[in-house]
């Protein structure tokens, strides 16, 4: 297995077919890759602070206002106090945010299938079941 490319170089060519995919059906839906990402935190798990949503979406917290102004300017997520704290800001989606990132996933799921169809079911399985674990590690 010497001649093979870098695990690294493998992933970053797949990564950027798969961004290059994304923008445009993210875009047919008004949503950015980070406004996307966003969405889908918010959907995982609720952001106790806006703090703790960009460390967990790995986002610059400078630049996390512009893009959560943009969200709530299109009503996808609301920001309130935090009763705690009051100088925390809770940030919350909302249902139309929830719906537009439902059509935004299943959009993204279609292409993926389009993409895996190359591979085998048992191929496929795999490579969805490994790919979290090295993600993750």
């Amino acid at each position: 297995m010497e001649d093979r490319e870098d695990l690294g170089a493998l992933f970053t060519r797949v990564s950027r077919r798969l961004i290059e995919a994304e923008r445009p059906l993210l875009a047919a839906r008004g949503l950015t890759m980070w406004g996307y990402i966003l969405l889908s935190q918010l959907v995982r798990a609720p952001a106790p602070t806006q703090l703790t949503l960009a460390a967990a979406i790995g986002y610059d917290k400078t630049r996390l206002i512009d893009l959560l102004d943009e969200l709530e300017r299109d009503g996808l997520l609301t920001r309130g106090p935090d009763p705690a704290d009051r100088r925390a800001r809770i940030v919350h989606i909302t249902a139309k945010g929830r719906r537009r990132h439902a059509a935004a996933r299943r959009d993204i799921r279609a292409m993926e299938e389009e993409l895996l169809e190359r591979l085998s079911a048992a191929e496929r399985e795999t490579l969805l079941g490994l790919l979290p674990r090295l993600a993750h590690s």
